[in-house]
Order: structure tokens, then C-alpha cells, then sequence
């Protein structure tokens, strides 16, 4: 019987979340994404585990850049996109949409999920129940399309979207209460996203973190996830209208707002 993981959730830099991932059995612990040393190296050393592996899910420099400093002292396997190693720090691991590893006894599925950037991808651990996203499925929103097309992030979005609805929802930043105010903006009418921005809003009042969250309160509440609902189409005016074009028009209120 494998026990489970532990998941410590780190803040990093002003808005970022960097992730430990510690397998009590073998003692190995993984790290999502690379922010900022000085946080992730003081957790480290305060529950005394090493650093065996780092997923890194995309090229952005606020997910990387304290790899190196991480590598001078602990010397972990990298693992990152098989489509980005011409722009990730130098891989041990490449992998891409369908490629399986094992953190201990427990998969690890890579799903690729580009929108956010090209090379984006996701980590997933069924038996944890936990997905690790980054910039792509973000609590009550998903990431800015800097280089893939709303066609390219609405396809991404779908397919975490059908995991299993109990998984919890690991995603890169702190944004969720910017994302609430917007949310309201798509869906005023909808109670259960009215009752997560109340609940957002003492979270954060308390200095606490919103992730990672539930991926059922995301497809409750997550106006990017919704794009595909008649009745979010209702209240956009949008009747009829193909589903990815919904969802284009939804990140594009995004970005103006």
C-alpha cells in the first residue's frame, strides 16, 4: 500500500506558487516549477528533505529561475516539455502528451496543454487526486494566450476538464480574487460563484492562499470552463454560438479588463 504524498504549497516571488511533492515511504520529493530559491530551500531544510526531482511546466522565467541555484545545492532530475527543450534549462527528463514516470510508487501523467505558450504542460497524479497546471487551468481563470490560440487553450481546458471532478486543481499564481471580480462580470447571476468570491475574499483578508482548489468548484465557477454551457451562453448573448469562439470572447474580456 503506497502512502500518500504530502503537497506543500509554497508562495514565491509577489503572486507565485511553487509546489513540494514528498513521498514519505522512499523519502523522495519533487518540486513544480522553480519561482524563487530562498522560500523553497527554507522548506526544505525546515521539514529536513532533500530534492530529488524538479517538473518544470513551461519556459516563463518565473517558473525557472531558481533552478540553478536549487541544482548548486540538492542535484535533482529535471523534468520538463520535450516541445521546449531548445528554451528550458538543460532536461534530464523530456517528456510529452502521454508519457508516464513514477514519483516513488505514483505516476506521474504529462498532459500537454499549450495556450498560455506553446510548449505548456500539466502533471498529474490520479491516485493523489492532484493536477498541476500552472498558467494553464488557473483558480477561476486560465492563462494569458501569449503564444497558442484560444482554439489551442479551449482544447487544453477541456481535457483537464474531464478528469475526475474530486481532483484537486494546483495551478501557478495568485490571482483568484482578480479573477472572482471578472468571473461576476460573465455569470452575475450564478450563486455558486457568488458564494466562492465571498469565501475568496476572507481567505485573502486572512493573508491565506486560494490554491490549489477543486476542479468540481472550477467547472461550478470558472467562467472559462463554462464557455461550453447553454446557459453561460444565455446570459453572454451568445445562443448558438460555437463554443470555442464563447471561450475566445471570453479571454479577450479577460485581457481588457
Amino acid at each position: 500500500m503506497t502512502m500518500p504524498l504530502e503537497i506543500i504549497t509554497i508562495p514565491c516571488l509577489s503572486d507565485n506558487y511553487a509546489f513540494l511533492l514528498h513521498a514519505p515511504g522512499s523519502g523522495l520529493t519533487a518540486l513544480v516549477d522553480a519561482p524563487e530559491a530562498a522560500p523553497i530551500e527554507a522548506e526544505l531544510n525546515k521539514r529536513g528533505w532533500g530534492l530529488d526531482f524538479v517538473f518544470l511546466t513551461h519556459h516563463h522565467w518565473d517558473h525557472i529561475d531558481a533552478l540553478e541555484e536549487l541544482q548548486r545545492t540538492f542535484k535533482p532530475t529535471v523534468v520538463g516539455a520535450q516541445a521546449d527543450v531548445h528554451r528550458l534549462p538543460p532536461l534530464d527528463l523530456a517528456v510529452k502528451e502521454g508519457t508516464v514516470f513514477s514519483l516513488s510508487r505514483e505516476d506521474v501523467h504529462v498532459i500537454e496543454v499549450p495556450g498560455h505558450t506553446v510548449g505548456h504542460i500539466a502533471f498529474y497524479l490520479p491516485e493523489s487526486k492532484a493536477l498541476f497546471t500552472a498558467d494553464s487551468l488557473m483558480a477561476l481563470g486560465c492563462g494569458r494566450l501569449f503564444e497558442g490560440t484560444a482554439a489551442q487553450m479551449w482544447n487544453s481546458l477541456n481535457k483537464l476538464a474531464a478528469l475526475p471532478a474530486d481532483t484537486m486543481v494546483y495551478s501557478g499564481h495568485e490571482y483568484t480574487q482578480s479573477n472572482g471580480a471578472f468571473a461576476l462580470t460573465i455569470e452575475p447571476d450564478n450563486s455558486a460563484l457568488q458564494a466562492r468570491v465571498r469565501e475568496i475574499a476572507k481567505t485573502r483578508a486572512a493573508g491565506e492562499s486560494t490554491v490549489p482548489s477543486l476542479l468540481s468548484l472550477e467547472l461550478d465557477t470558472n467562467p472559462f470552463l463554462r464557455a461550453g454551457l447553454d446557459e453561460l451562453k444565455r446570459t453572454m448573448g451568445m445562443e448558438h454560438i460555437d463554443s470555442e469562439l464563447v471561450f475566445k470572447e471570453i479571454r479577450e474580456r479577460k485581457d481588457q479588463f
